[in-house]
């Protein structure tokens, strides 16, 4: 029963502070709501405020927005208004200007159709001054523009050859002159010796009794002499001379050294001979190589096959006209090499084909066709440059592919028209003058003519009334071409056509 009312009184004490806690809640509740009510009203006091301020704000701004967008407005008016003025009055101008283009296509219509009426009116003038100038001249328009065609025509060749006269005169002076000093100063700068040996093999004889020792018994002395060296000995009746001949020049040095050889020693008889032979040969081959390295060293050429060298070297004993073959291409190797050098051309490669332009005459008496081609043929078999080989193939063509192988070609040209470089018999002599005459007189209008310096130079003088300048000039070249294609000749020939007009009178 205790604990009944212990627990009884412990729920009453429970109960009691139960509800004395939620009263005391209940009224601290009670109190913040009334605080939020006040402060609600207040916020809604000033929210009510801000509000009112806003709108009146709004209707501030809405005001001066309608006020601006009205005065705006009211300018964007004006302008238009002003537009509206200044289009109506290019409206106006327009109208103006398209009444006067009007006005003046009308005007240019009856300008054309009078125009019109004038032409028409002008082709019947014209087809009656036609038919009038065909009934009095006898022809017709097409042989009247025939003539006036062909009258033009021979004016305007006229004119061009005029002009081609006076163009040639201009820059041949300065051709001349700049090709003149080169020329000359080339051959100033070599100024070789003139070489005039004799191809003509004698060797001298103690006595005559000589004669009958070099015959031996039977000839049996001259003929081992001639089978070892392929000559034909000649010994006539000249005193105290042996005459040798042969085509290949090397084998007539040979024969010549043997026979010297052996007069000199004085045992002449066949195993002599034999042995004399081939100790000439061995010093002529020596004397060979020699020569070609000498050439090539004077030139100032290298790196030439052996066997080139050879050749080269052959060309020692061989004549051209009277000329030494081997001291003509050493000079024509030193002229080609300067005059590249003049203007600017491959020196080298002139040089080379200048040096080996004549190495096919070392083989013309084996060889069959011209020395140009034989020594082509060699210089490609041995390898030498493109250039260098046509020029030795072109040395006497009229047309070159390369700069080097024309001045090739005129440094052989110089070299053989030098005076006293080549013999020439009188008889050829005057024929080549002569014809050289002919050639030039065999043109109508040719008074005289006459060949001088040598037949370097021929003066041709014509009728002054029968050309004039212009014509001289046309014949000028005229013969030149003839010249060159019916003449041979060494270097070149000037053709000069002398038109002189002599007015005499007498004071009495």
């Amino acid at each position: 029963m205790i604990a009944i009312d212990i627990i009884l009184a412990v729920l009453a004490v429970t109960g009691f502070a139960t509800a004395g806690w939620l009263f005391y809640r209940n009224r601290v509740n009670g109190q913040r709501v009334g605080n939020a009510r006040e402060d609600a009203e207040r916020i809604r006091g000033q929210a009510e405020e801000e509000h009112r301020k806003l709108i009146l704000s709004a209707q501030e701004e809405v005001l001066q927005l309608r006020t601006a967008g009205e005065n705006e407005i009211k300018q964007r008016r004006q302008e238009l208004n002003r537009m509206e003025r200044r289009y109506v009055q290019r409206e106006e101008q327009l109208e103006k200007k398209t009444e006067a283009v009007e006005k003046q296509q009308l005007s240019v219509k009856a300008r054309e159709a009078e125009v019109q009426g004038t032409l028409e009116e002008a082709e019947q003038l014209k087809a009656e001054q036609l038919n009038a100038l065909e009934d009095i001249a006898g022809l017709n328009v097409a042989e009247a523009r025939e003539i006036v065609v062909k009258r033009g025509e021979e004016q305007a060749r006229q004119d061009l050859a005029r002009r081609y006269y006076e163009l040639e005169k201009e820059h041949k002076a300065s051709a001349d002159e700049n090709a003149r000093r080169i020329v000359t100063l080339a051959i100033n700068r070599l100024a070789t010796d003139v070489v005039s040996e004799s191809t003509t093999s004698v060797v001298s004889l103690p006595n005559d009794e000589m004669k009958g020792r070099l015959i031996g018994r039977e000839g049996r002395n001259i003929r081992t002499l001639e089978s070892l060296t392929g000559v034909d000995v000649i010994i006539d009746d000249t005193p105290e001379v042996v005459t040798i001949s042969c085509f290949d020049p090397v084998r007539r040095e040979v024969a010549r050294l043997s026979l010297e050889s052996l007069i000199s020693d004085g045992r002449i008889q066949p195993a002599r001979i034999e042995d004399v032979v081939h100790r000439s040969q061995k010093d002529i081959e020596e004397t060979i190589r020699k020569a070609g390295e000498q050439a090539t060293f004077d030139v100032g050429v290298s790196g030439l096959d052996p066997e080139v060298i050879r050749l080269l070297g052959q060309l020692k004993y061989r004549y051209s006209y009277g000329e030494n073959v081997l001291m003509h291409s050493i000079e024509v190797g030193l002229l080609a090499g300067m005059l590249a050098a003049e203007v600017g051309a491959n020196e080298q490669v002139a040089k080379v084909g200048g040096l080996l332009h004549d190495i096919g005459k070392a083989l013309t008496h084996e060889v069959a066709g011209p020395h140009a081609e034989i020594g082509a043929e060699i210089a490609q078999k041995h390898g030498i440059n493109y250039s260098s080989y046509r020029g030795i193939l072109e040395h006497h063509s009229d047309e070159h592919e390369t700069i080097e192988s024309f001045l090739i070609a005129t440094a052989d040209a110089i070299s053989a028209s030098r005076p006293g470089a080549r013999k020439e018999s009188l008889e050829m002599y005057v024929k080549r003058l002569r014809d050289l005459e002919e050639a030039a007189t065999g043109f109508d209008g040719v008074e005289r003519a006459f060949a001088i310096q040598a037949g370097r130079e021929v003066r041709v003088m014509v009728k002054p009334d029968d050309m004039d300048d212009v014509r001289s000039a046309e014949l000028a070249r005229d013969i030149a071409r003839k010249v060159e294609e019916d003449l041979v000749f060494p270097g070149q020939i000037k053709v000069t056509v002398i038109r002189e007009t002599r007015n005499v009178e007498y004071a009495r």
